[in-house]
């Protein structure tokens, strides 16, 4: 007789992570507050929350006074520029009202005209540009020996010297002179690097600095300058430079090329520019380059040719009529055209009895 197996239940798997969720569940529905939040949630509060109140207005600050009007001795008329303008030159009119001085609202104690404002001449015309009584000579005082030139020389006119102002095509400027006297509380020179339109009259420039700082050019290089401040100078004492707030915008003058050259037909200025436009160019000109060959380089083309064409490329319209005002005025000649900046300049018609007298005297006798 067979006996019957008794079989014996398979064991379930135990899962120790679901009996401890289910052991920590039942603790905490036996120990928790039925009042109590659920903890994953956020509480609703009972009343509803307050406005955060306004900000208080930022109390406004008291206005501005301006100061008193700065009073400045120094006998020349305040400019944006004095090399790059001419108080000959008249201008037609102006391109913004005269009531706006680039000084600011009353803060120059000089009327401003448009293109400058003139000095009062009530205080006296003491010459020279320093301004405090003292004259120019006295600032300077002995002249530098030749050892002394040559230190100040050595130690400014390399290109990494930190006593460096950068003249560009506006020339010298009117805060230009008070960054030269910045210069000058602790360094006895300075070194200026000219660039742009102003190195066509480089002894302009030379000019206007020694004549509105009171200093004196000891050293020259093509664009180069080095500019000494003087044995008797006091930092101390230096003049009152109001600063211009703005450049102001430039006057209009006359137009400077004229549709019929002076002494010539339509025709044949109309030939002229032609000719110019298919000549080859004298010179390319570079933007903000140095141009201190460029009047010697058309006097000497004009002697064998009568228009002379420069490459202007890049170098923008503003600039190109600056450079044909100066090429005018220095060569001289006659700028007949500015066409994609291109500068067609005519010599001018030479006295036929000038060009005979100087054959005659040239032919051997």
């Amino acid at each position: 007789m067979l006996l019957r197996r008794k079989l014996l239940p398979w064991p379930r798997p135990r899962r120790p992570q679901a009996q401890a969720l289910s052991r920590r569940l039942l603790r905490a529905s036996y120990l928790s507050d039925p009042d109590d939040d659920d903890p994953p949630f956020t509480r609703i509060p009972d009343h509803t929350p307050q406005a955060p109140p306004p900000p208080k207005p930022k109390a406004r600050a008291a206005k501005i006074i301006p100061d008193e009007p700065a009073h400045s001795d120094l006998p020349f008329d305040f400019r944006y520029s004095y090399s790059e303008t001419d108080p000959a030159w008249r201008p037609i009119g102006f391109r913004e009202p005269t009531r706006f001085s680039p000084f600011g609202p009353g803060r120059l104690d000089r009327p401003w005209d448009g293109a400058a404002a003139a000095a009062a001449r009530v205080y006296g015309d003491s010459e020279g540009g320093d301004g405090g009584g003292t004259s120019r000579e006295d600032l300077l005082g002995e002249a530098l020996s030749e050892a002394e030139v040559s230190e100040l020389v050595e130690r400014y006119r390399h290109s990494d010297c930190s006593r460096q102002i950068n003249l560009g095509k506006g020339g010298v400027t009117h805060n230009m002179l008070d960054d030269i006297h910045n210069h000058w509380k602790r360094a006895e020179a300075v070194r200026i690097k000219c660039l742009g339109v102003a190195t066509l009259d480089m002894d302009n420039i030379c000019f206007h600095l020694e004549d509105k700082t009171g200093g004196k050019i000891i050293h020259r290089s093509i664009n180069i300058l080095i500019l000494y401040r003087g044995r008797n100078y006091d930092p101390k004492q230096r003049p009152v430079i109001p600063l211009m707030l703005w450049k102001p915008l430039a006057p209009i003058y006359p137009k400077l090329v004229q549709s019929v050259a002076e002494g010539m037909t339509f025709e044949e200025t109309k030939e002229l520019r032609n000719r110019g436009l298919n000549s080859p160019p004298l010179m390319k000109l570079t933007r903000n380059g140095v141009y201190v060959n460029v009047v010697d380089r058309v006097r000497e083309a004009f002697q064998t040719v009568e228009v002379v064409r420069l490459d202007c490329t890049h170098v923008g319209t503003s600039d190109c009529k600056k450079i044909g005002v100066k090429l005018r005025d220095l060569v001289p000649c006659v700028p007949i055209l500015f066409k994609d900046e291109q500068i067609i300049l005519w010599r001018g018609k030479v006295d036929q009895e000038e060009s005979v007298s100087s054959e005659c005297s040239s032919q051997p006798q």
